[in-house]
């Protein structure tokens, strides 16, 4: 598997993330960008990828920090993350030059078809659902454990790709309801959404790393499971079957 980094731009910040596929596949395949948790930007993130491209995408790994900007502990995530979850507008940005950076290189490969999938995990859940909320060209759109609040919420007609909400029910950093918020919001932007809720899963549970009882916990079934249903989604996004 090949982990290529890849530096772009937006606006005045540098950025580095990676497109990581699988070069010994000769077909061209799904464009997907990845947003990770709020560690952004690692080897877990790598590994993550690898995982998620296998033989049937090309992932590009966003980073929503900037380049340089890696955080040591999850104290220093939250200072990185917070201020983007409360101004939409920058998050949409720079998840909008991830994306734009996908296309663009996976076009200079050779590597990528017409179809684009985005992806992710805990703030980045809430990061690729702002970029539904921008009215982003992609075809489907899944958040995992993700965060469902927004700053601002979509206007009409505004989301263009259906989406997919995998989360757990008793999770208590993206409660109940934030998921009923979201559900109203969606419904009143026209949105196509589904979502799966699992019973007594916690918060970040597909992250191997996750031990904080009674807030997030590593889950193995509904991590794979999750997996499933998100490649099932992605195929029939693609195949404009939703």
């Amino acid at each position: 598997m090949k982990v290529e980094p890849i530096t772009y731009s937006s606006g005045d910040t540098r950025f580095a993330g990676a497109l990581v596929y699988d070069e010994t596949v000769n077909r061209q395949r799904p464009a997907i960008l990845m947003a990770p948790n709020w560690m952004g930007v690692r080897q877990l993130a790598y590994e993550r990828a690898e995982l998620i491209a296998g033989d049937r995408y090309v992932v590009f790994v966003a980073d929503m920090y900037g380049e340089g900007r890696r955080p040591k502990d999850f104290a220093e995530a939250a200072s990185f993350a917070n201020p983007l979850r409360e101004d939409a507008a920058e998050s949409r940005k720079r998840i909008r030059a991830a994306f734009h950076t996908l296309v663009a290189e996976g076009n200079r490969r050779g590597v990528i078809n017409q179809y684009r999938g985005a992806i992710g995990f805990c703030f980045g859940g809430g990061n690729v659902l702002e970029l539904a909320r921008d009215g982003a060209d992609v075809h489907g759109v899944v958040s995992i454990h993700g965060d469902l609040k927004t700053a601002a919420p979509a206007a009409k007609g505004a989301v263009k790709a259906p989406l997919l909400v995998l989360h757990g029910a008793p999770d208590p950093v993206v409660p109940k309801e934030h998921r009923d918020a979201f559900e109203a919001e969606m419904d009143a932007a026209g949105a196509k959404w589904e979502m799966v809720v699992f019973s007594g899963i916690l918060h970040a549970y597909t992250d191997l790393e996750s031990n904080v009882p009674g807030v997030a916990i590593y889950d193995e079934p509904a991590t794979r499971q999750s997996y499933g249903i998100m490649h099932t989604f992605l195929a029939d996004a693609f195949a404009k079957r939703l």
